[in-house]
């Protein structure tokens, strides 16, 4: 039996090893002390009760996650429905909406008296049906950005900076004006199949019972002692008889192939003999690190208790900053307490000190036009030089991408997910 060596703990090299396991002999290497990558739910005890609160990945959808769900259904693991509101508060002005129901929509009353309020409504359905007509006719402008469509079809600076940057930026993790610069195709086919174009018929949300990491463990049920924590990997080098992975140890461990389930840009730096083309297609994919603060302290929410939502952005005057987003984990877990359980991201200076839980770190993929044109030459590294490169920054970032690059490698490899 051949053996694989896959780097990565995340849902790509979770999947990877789970849809492998029975037909390799899959080692599996993870530099932290836990498994999980973005799946990270903590255990915190207020008032002599306890909750798992998720921090990482979070939700998904009955429409846009059919790997994922097909992957829980086999692992026997259940999901729950969840509301998903978004709301936009600006620090410098005061005005706030949350979009999700008439009645938050105009949480704050004298929205009903500003014309430009009105106005971004009129533009929320103007630009909806503008991507509606791109996606259906699929012509786009070669190599457009979201910022060149809006200055090209006249949408003014309120609708911009209070609606679609604002939630594109929480989407992927980025800024406001990173947001600008997303490739004009990518951003319009994730938000038509998200069903984020539309007022209605949108997909239902899910989160898991008791927290994502439920999946983790009867995941790796058939794999587990194959696992290795705390591993320091210092390069991995390939040949044509197969692949040796170097720990700082000074071991070195041999493999038949490698399958890199670890962000682009941490595959490059392990790699000792990366080839011009690796360097070229993972070095083109770049990172926003984000800080990630689990707390409680709820003047991190707009100001109108009935402007709560799901994802809260907080806008302020700089564009370059990266998004200010805080979820309210007791609407999208459904948690029964009274106290508020928040996950901001980018904001710790901002948050009580006596309030905070817990504190975190992530990458998360920037979606440009460099990091687009990489995508599309997936299929020049991967497979390559018994090498295979899997993780959600090969579409669009999110954990049913992850499990889709995984059932990728595994068809190369001979393996369907059936």
């Amino acid at each position: 039996m051949k053996k694989i060596a896959i780097i990565g703990t995340g849902i790509s090299g979770l999947t990877s090893a789970y849809l492998l396991h029975k037909h390799y002999d899959v080692s599996v290497f993870e530099k932290n002390d836990y498994i999980g990558g973005h799946t990270a739910t903590v255990d915190v005890t207020v008032d002599g009760i306890e909750h798992a609160i998720d921090t990482g990945f979070i939700v998904f959808n009955d429409r846009t996650y059919p790997y994922f769900e097909k992957l829980l259904k086999r692992i026997g693991i259940d999901r729950q429905p969840t509301q998903m509101s978004f709301s936009v508060h600006n620090d410098e002005t005061g005005f706030e909406y949350n979009g999700h129901t008439f009645t938050s929509l105009f949480a704050q009353r004298r929205n009903i008296f500003r014309p430009k309020f009105w106005r971004l409504l009129y533009d929320i359905v103007r630009f909806n049906n503008l991507c509606k007509s791109l996606h259906s006719e699929g012509v786009y402008t070669q190599g457009q950005t979201l910022g060149e469509l809006l200055v090209n079809h006249k949408f003014n600076d309120f609708f911009k900076y209070h609606y679609i940057l604002p939630m594109g930026a929480a989407i992927w993790s980025t800024s406001i004006k990173e947001m600008q610069l997303v490739d004009v195709e990518f951003f319009v086919k994730f938000f038509f199949n998200h069903g984020l174009l539309d007022i209605t018929n949108r997909p239902q949300w899910y989160v898991i019972p008791g927290g994502s990491r439920q999946y983790i463990n009867p995941l790796i049920k058939g794999f587990a002692d194959k696992i290795t924590l705390n591993s320091d990997i210092k390069s991995v080098k390939r040949s044509g008889e197969g692949v040796a992975v170097e720990f700082g140890t000074g071991e070195t461990q041999l493999f038949d192939k490698v399958i890199f389930a670890c962000h682009s840009n941490q595959a490059l730096a392990l790699l000792d003999d990366t080839t011009a083309q690796e360097r070229h297609v993972l070095g083109d994919i770049a990172y926003s690190k984000n800080s990630v603060v689990l707390h409680t302290d709820t003047k991190l929410l707009p100001d109108r208790k009935a402007a709560w939502a799901s994802w809260n952005y907080l806008l302020n005057n700089n564009a370059d900053k990266s998004a200010v987003v805080t979820y309210q984990m007791n609407i999208l877990q459904g948690l029964s307490s009274d106290t508020q359980f928040c996950v901001t991201l980018n904001h710790l200076h901002g948050i009580d000190s006596d309030k905070i839980l817990r504190e975190f770190n992530y990458e998360h993929p920037v979606f440009n036009k460099q990091s687009i044109a990489a995508q599309k030459l997936k299929h020049t590294i991967d497979g390559k030089n018994n090498s295979y490169f899997c993780g959600a920054y090969w579409y669009n970032g999110f954990h049913e991408d992850g499990v889709r690059s995984a059932v990728d490698v595994a068809k190369q490899l001979g393996v369907e997910f059936e």
